[in-house]
């Protein structure tokens, strides 16, 4: 899951990059608002978090631009802004969540997990393929029973195919929600994660389509 943070404030934004990625979400943090609409824009994140007292554009105004144009990722309000105006404004104005500031981690992580349920149209977090079950809420993933153990990369990447199970995820697609834009990736990175992966369930588990990406086909019924 790769997630854009908005949020000027230096130290609140570092605890959140560093607090969000313990929790396998791939991070980009962006501290204006100019800078995060062009990012909306131009490229695919799963969840947004913003905050509204922005510099150069406030958080008002991109979640407004962000609408417009027609891109429907759910964004999640961080603010002070605390009056029930504020609130209605920023939900009328297509937020899908608004949290005030102060919070607790463990609520906006419950947060995060409710606009994912939802986008991914789901009524529990756990996500369930066959004998494969993958808990986002615990960090846990079990195969026949048994639970197994995978380095933060691999769930995330688990974690992403399974939401778009019958779907072909190209190979941009997979690396942007795996790695932040300061990260390097090695040219076979995906490869050896996606190895991995089929070492440890099995091998059909994830299909590659040759010069298109890769797939976790839906289970027939």
């Amino acid at each position: 899951m790769r997630i854009l943070l908005v949020e000027d404030d230096v130290m609140l934004g570092e605890t959140l990059q560093s607090a969000l990625q313990i929790q396998h979400y791939t991070v980009d943090w962006l501290r204006d608002g100019v800078m995060a609409l062009h990012a909306i824009s131009d490229q695919h994140f799963d969840l947004i978090i913003l905050d509204l007292g922005l510099p150069k554009m406030d958080g008002m105004s991109v979640l407004t631009a962000v609408r417009r144009k027609g891109i429907s990722t759910p964004i999640l309000i961080l603010t002070a802004r605390d009056t029930v105006t504020d609130k209605v404004n920023g939900l009328d104005a297509g937020a899908d969540d608004y949290l005030l500031k102060p919070f607790d981690l463990a609520e906006l992580n419950s947060r995060l997990r409710a606009l994912i349920r939802r986008s991914s149209g789901r009524a529990s977090s756990e996500i369930c393929y066959g004998e494969l079950s993958l808990d986002p809420q615990s960090q846990s993933v079990s195969y026949k029973g048994k639970q197994i153990i995978l380095h933060r990369r691999e769930f995330t990447l688990l974690h992403e195919l399974l939401e778009n199970t019958g779907k072909v995820l190209s190979r941009q697609q997979l690396e942007q929600g795996l790695y932040g834009w300061e990260e390097d990736i090695e040219s076979n990175a995906l490869e050896v994660h996606i190895h991995h992966l089929r070492k440890k369930f099995y091998p059909e588990l994830i299909k590659t389509i040759r010069g298109v990406g890769y797939i976790i086909e839906k289970l027939k019924l």
